[in-house]
């Protein structure tokens, strides 16, 4: 089973984009987790289902053009803005580690991070071109940060 967490803040505009990604996976072959601002909350479930996959989405700050993303390892996470969640993803993925058999975090550029709803323009090609990614299972187009 593979499962996809929506991380992030859709009242802040590109923050969002992880929740965007998520629900576009729905129903593809993905359970997805709408989990906002606190992944954490959602643990027991991850840990329930046990998914072979899990992938992980939020927007990060990684001084790329907007709308675009990349894996982020668990030791390069500190080098990136991630901003609206109340525990460190890294203790989010530690804890989930024994959980799902591989743990993959995508950060996707924002342009903005304010107020406002809905993903700006090239935040929201990005993230439709990481779903068909995912819903294609090809993971090796997913570049490292």
């Amino acid at each position: 089973m593979k499962m996809a967490i929506g991380i992030g803040n859709t009242l802040r505009r590109d923050d969002g984009a992880g929740i965007y990604v998520a629900k576009r996976l729905e129903g593809s072959g993905w359970t997805a987790l709408d989990c906002g601002t606190a992944p954490e909350n959602f643990t027991s479930v991850v840990r329930r289902a046990h998914p072979e996959i899990l992938v992980l989405v939020d927007a990060a700050e990684m001084g790329l053009s907007p709308g675009e993303f990349r894996i982020i390892a668990k030791d390069a996470i500190r080098d990136v803005s991630i901003g609206t969640h109340h525990l460190p993803l890294t203790h989010l993925i530690d804890y989930l580690q024994d959980a799902a058999g591989c743990i993959v975090f995508v950060g996707i550029q924002p342009a903005v991070v304010q107020d406002g709803e809905g993903l700006t323009p090239e935040v929201m090609r990005g993230a439709n071109d990481l779903v068909e990614i995912l819903k294609k299972e090809c993971f090796e187009a997913l570049r490292p940060l």
